[in-house]
């Protein structure tokens, strides 16, 4: 997995009015020029907002891109939850999770209470 390649793509994308123009044109052109696995490159190409995150792109860099493609605040937090569900946990990253989604800190649930004293 090359996830320092897809985050430069997508910050790079980010930032440059005429790689964005170009992309838009052709993006076979600017993909060609990054280092992507086949996955990372199909999920750019499909727009696939869960899998690029399940693949570990920082949220701050996927947020802008899922702007870019013209998907709203909360159609873009639902499709990173449905590519949890349908990928699997996060892979790389920060975002990655461990401990197979399991909680590491107590919670409280309707039948036990948390004393935080």
């Amino acid at each position: 997995m090359s996830l320092y390649y897809l985050q430069k793509f997508m910050y790079e994308l980010n930032r440059d009015e005429s790689m964005q123009s170009t992309f838009r044109k052709n993006p076979t052109d600017v993909l060609d020029a990054y280092n992507l696995s086949t996955e990372e490159r199909g999920a750019v190409e499909d727009g696939d907002i869960g899998l690029l995150y399940v693949l570990g792109v920082n949220g701050q860099i996927l947020m802008h891109y899922a702007a870019f493609l013209g998907i709203d605040w909360f159609d873009y937090l639902d499709r990173m939850r449905s590519g949890v569900e349908k990928y699997g946990p996060v892979r790389a990253g920060i975002y990655a999770m461990t401990g197979g989604g399991e909680s590491f800190a107590p919670e409280a649930t309707s039948d036990k209470k948390v004393d935080n004293q």
